[in-house]
């Protein structure tokens, strides 16, 4: 069997061969690898500082996190202690209302109660003044008609007279 010189190769074709691959071979590492384990070595070290600023995102997000739990915390509490403020401040304002109402209502009863009462002394002074009148205008015509009569009225002025 006759095989072609590329799969079964003589002597001389494996030492050129190897001079080719050590020449190549050279030259790849004297300006290829150099360029190469360089290029690695600066990806290496943009995949590390990219993993790096990743890390530093990541607490700076967690940090983030924590700081606006707290904040939100304190806004809370802060609404709750406002609300509560504020219902107080309401209860308050309530209180002091219903207090004044109170005040106010019996403030104007009293002086209705003293207007009521001076009224009342005033219409019984004018009934009592009336009656007198009256009394006086009854009296007075019942003298007249009797002292009007001869001797009575003689009469009357002695009976007055001796009660004195």
């Amino acid at each position: 069997m006759n095989l072609p010189s590329v799969l079964s190769p003589d002597f001389g074709l494996l030492f050129w061969m190897l001079i080719a691959f050590l020449v190549v071979f050279a030259l790849l590492a004297k300006f290829g690898f150099p360029v190469i384990t360089g290029m690695v070595e600066e990806r290496k070290k943009f995949i590390d500082e990219s993993l790096q600023s990743a890390r530093e995102a990541n607490e700076r997000l967690a940090s983030i996190h924590a700081e606006s739990e707290t904040l939100l915390k304190e806004a809370r509490e802060k609404q709750a202690q406002i609300l509560s403020e504020a219902k107080y401040t309401s209860q308050a304002i309530i209180a002091e209302a219903r207090t004044k109402a109170e005040t106010e209502s019996s403030k104007m009863l009293n002086e209705a109660k003293a207007q009521i009462l001076a009224e009342k002394e005033n219409a019984l002074r004018d009934i009592r003044a009336q009656v007198a009148d009256l009394s006086l205008g009854i009296a007075e015509k019942i003298m007249r008609n009797e002292l009007q009569k001869d001797g009575e009225h003689e009469k009357f002025v002695k009976r007055l007279l001796e009660e004195l």
